[in-house]
């Protein structure tokens, strides 16, 4: 299969993402009433019409938006003719941490293609879920690539394949016909056209877009609506509908993404690298990028904002906020935190 112009092995159009001198500061981490770190990145909240309410660092330069982008592949995938519904459809956006419940349901996506876990591109891992994983490694399991975090978004891509008599050995190529057709769903979503590909962690493409870009293409996603004439946004309406009904399945029990949906009826997904995305209910959306690449605080600094521009009550974000990992310990008990500062 011959190599596309998109493709990472030749040079990228942008070489790096929002340079620090254009960053701003978004949260900190204290200890003992210290500031010991900073996270400085960029942020953008659009309001429910999609016009910019904030805009927080150079919110125009180019960001690889990671797992933040799935989405939009899913879209893709449901546009080229993978017909998914309910904890299947939740799968085929999630990061998922490799549960028995989140696999059985990845089987299922492979079954309904017709395709076994051995056409899975993604790598072998380890699930996220450290009881999973400490059972597994208890009965001598082995990393499968049916546990990796991404394994939805690839069974999804191969049922598309499979049910349009696409080659499954090459479904990750840039050139391949399911990727051309995300990557094309991505730039009418976005608005703007991709220049330049790299490749995710787990081998599928992934492509630069600014913060405003991506933003525009979560809000158009966020607030389409299942009766819209136009397909693309009445699966979109379908997509965040079924991830707020299915919350365990974004990620998993007890894990930022999976607490913020249920408790907020937020649609949330984060991105590697410190990227996070976020709908209200009312569809006032935010994106984040976080320039030393930890999420640790890209859940607090989203809600702060949608709290900030009024899109959620403040005594129900310090509720959510006070049932995630944003604790610093010493010596066994709590003795700072990590705080939004937007």
């Amino acid at each position: 299969m011959a190599v596309s112009p998109h493709a990472s092995a030749s040079p990228s159009a942008h070489t790096g993402t929002i340079a620090a001198a254009d960053a701003v500061e978004l949260a900190v981490v204290e200890r003992g009433g210290f500031v010991e770190s900073r996270h400085i990145g960029a942020a953008l909240v659009l309001d429910p019409e999609g016009v910019t309410a904030l805009a927080l660092g150079d919110v125009d330069a180019p960001i690889l938006p990671r797992s933040s982008m799935k989405p939009l592949q899913a879209l893709g995938c449901l546009t080229a003719g993978a017909e998914l519904d309910g904890e299947r459809l939740v799968l085929a956006t999630a990061s998922h941490s490799g549960t028995d419940r989140h696999v059985d349901v990845v089987r299922e996506i492979l079954a309904q293609g017709g395709v076994s876990e051995d056409d899975l591109g993604c790598p072998p891992a380890w699930p996220g879920d450290g009881a999973t994983r400490d059972e597994l490694i208890r009965d001598l399991g082995q990393r499968q690539r049916i546990r990796m975090t991404c394994s939805g978004k690839h069974a999804a891509m191969l049922l598309a394949c499979s049910v349009n008599g696409w080659d499954l050995a090459g479904y990750l190529d840039p050139a391949h016909p399911l990727q051309v057709h995300i990557r094309e769903v991505v730039e009418r979503l976005t608005g703007s056209r991709v220049t330049t590909t790299a490749i995710d962690g787990c081998g599928a493409p992934v492509y630069a877009m600014s913060l405003t870009s991506l933003g525009r293409a979560v809000h158009r996603i966020g607030t389409s609506s299942e009766r819209s004439p136009f397909a693309l946004h009445r699966a979109a309406g379908t997509l965040v509908r079924t991830a707020r009904e299915h919350p365990w399945a974004i990620e998993g029990d007890g894990m930022p993404d999976t607490i913020v949906m249920e408790r907020l009826g937020v649609f949330t997904k984060f991105g590697a690298e410190g990227v996070m995305i976020m709908v209200a209910p009312n569809g006032t959306t935010v994106v984040v990028k976080v320039l030393d690449g930890s999420r640790r605080a890209t859940t607090a600094i989203s809600l702060a904002l949608l709290e900030r521009v009024g899109a959620l009550p403040a005594d129900q974000v310090a509720d959510t906020l006070a049932r995630l990992p944003l604790a610093v310990s010493g010596g066994g008990r709590d003795v700072g935190r990590i705080r939004a500062t937007v």
